[in-house]
């Protein structure tokens, strides 16, 4: 059926403008195919508006490798800072300059009847052949029901909206949440002279270095960012995992809660309820910390074993000894009222409802094979673990984006043989 004539067509559409949308883009570039980014805020938007002021990679910069555009500057084994991310990215899309389109929201994604994908935006709808999701999984801020029986006087924001302490008003700060985002923040505001109470969670973490390296160094030595997500033992349930915590801060060091504590920093178990002015936590501090070092001491074992499997010439390092223990009075509730911030860090829930597919299961995760749906001609692109650790990072994105590269023009190219045949 012929599309409606006020449909603009486009061949492959994709939608989202960070890295994982710009490095296909790049490879369809090179290819000659057809394309456009939608991007509903600028390009890059995350790294310049989600990102606390001294937010760094965690990751060295060696593992930046977009296509085409590996990491070129002088400290390869740093970590690039916010403003060296953004940085990063505008180079990168100077250098090839990708079709898109900025300030355009995509609110629906459906087959229509001529076999290809409608695409509804702000600025009107579209009509593409292939369509690719490359907004990653991270889409709505999750904050508990119950913050809104916070006292009226406390700010309260989500990690995506934290800037830096002064963004706080003076006072205490509480900070739920041990992912990646909640230690960093948390180490922020202590190092900037902030009384910070932490609710500890079941986030493990992992060594900054350990005998003579950095650890993802070791890991890559050890091919554990090639190993694909059908392979990994927990197999896909390893994306619901939470990121082991490190920082890239300052050239990069370990993240030691127990440390903190020792230096004033008030620790608690899992956040349960606000009540009448009163935060409670959960009995599980001492198991959450030891958790977390099983799992700093479980790596390292196995970066041992690789080096004594390799007999590689490194240091000896002696094994991680705990620097503080909660002891059998830890506080199980906080008073609010010495409280004059709290920082939400527990995450983001995927929200793919704009996209009219039978693909989903019941939580809204998208059905893919390395990002390749059962729906012909619809794709998904940065989602973690999408095919690796990697999947959605500035280290593995350039795989994935290769493997759909592949199905895409094979598509078209297909597409193009039944036309010319009809003619």
């Amino acid at each position: 059926m012929p599309r409606e004539p006020h449909h603009q067509h486009v061949e492959v559409l994709i939608i989202g403008g960070g890295q994982a949308g710009l490095s296909l883009s790049y490879l369809l570039k090179q290819q000659g195919l057809s394309h456009l980014i939608l991007e509903k805020n600028r390009l890059g938007h995350a790294w310049r508006s989600e990102r606390w002021d001294s937010f760094c990679l965690v990751t060295p910069n060696w593992q930046c490798t977009l296509p085409g555009f590996p990491y070129q500057g002088d400290d390869p084994d740093g970590f690039m800072v916010k403003d060296q991310i953004v940085d990063y990215i505008d180079a990168y899309i100077a250098a090839f300059g990708p079709p898109a389109l900025e300030g355009v929201a995509v609110t629906g994604v459906r087959r229509d009847a001529a076999g290809g994908w409608l695409v509804q935006t702000g600025a009107g709808p579209y009509h593409a052949a292939q369509v690719v999701i490359a907004v990653g999984g991270y889409h709505t801020a999750i904050v508990p029901a119950d913050a809104a029986r916070l006292p009226a006087g406390v700010l309260q924001l989500h990690s995506s909206d934290y800037v830096n302490p002064g963004q706080l008003p003076p006072g205490e700060v509480l900070v739920v949440g041990t992912g990646q985002s909640g230690c960093q923040i948390a180490e922020d505001l202590h190092l900037a002279g902030r009384r910070v109470h932490l609710c500890v969670g079941d986030a493990p973490r992992v060594a900054r270095r350990y005998r003579g390296q950095d650890v993802v160094k070791w890991l890559d030595e050890m091919a554990y960012y090639d190993l694909p997500v059908d392979r990994h033992p927990l197999g896909a349930g390893v994306r619901d995992k939470t990121n082991h915590y490190v920082t890239g801060r300052d050239g990069g060091r370990d993240i030691d809660l127990r440390k903190f504590a020792l230096e004033g920093m008030q620790l608690y178990g899992r956040y349960l309820s606000l009540d009448n002015g009163v935060a409670r936590f959960g009995d599980d501090l001492a198991r959450n910390l030891d958790g977390a070092d099983a799992v700093y001491r479980k790596i390292n074992a196995s970066i041992d074993q690789h080096i004594a499997a390799h007999a590689i010439d490194a240091p000896f390092e002696a094994p991680y000894a705990p620097l503080w223990q909660p002891g059998p009075d830890a506080p199980a509730t906080l008073d609010m009222g010495t409280v004059s911030a709290v920082v939400w860090c527990i995450g983001f829930r995927t929200d793919f409802s704009w996209v009219d597919a039978p693909i989903f299961d019941q939580r809204g995760y998208p059905g893919h094979e390395r990002g390749v749906t059962a729906e012909p001609g619809l794709y998904f692109l940065g989602l973690p673990w999408q095919y690796t650790w990697g999947s959605g990072r500035f280290s593995g994105i350039a795989r994935d984006a290769a493997h759909l590269l592949e199905h895409i023009v094979r598509r078209a190219q297909a597409s193009s043989q039944v036309e010319a045949a009809s003619r």
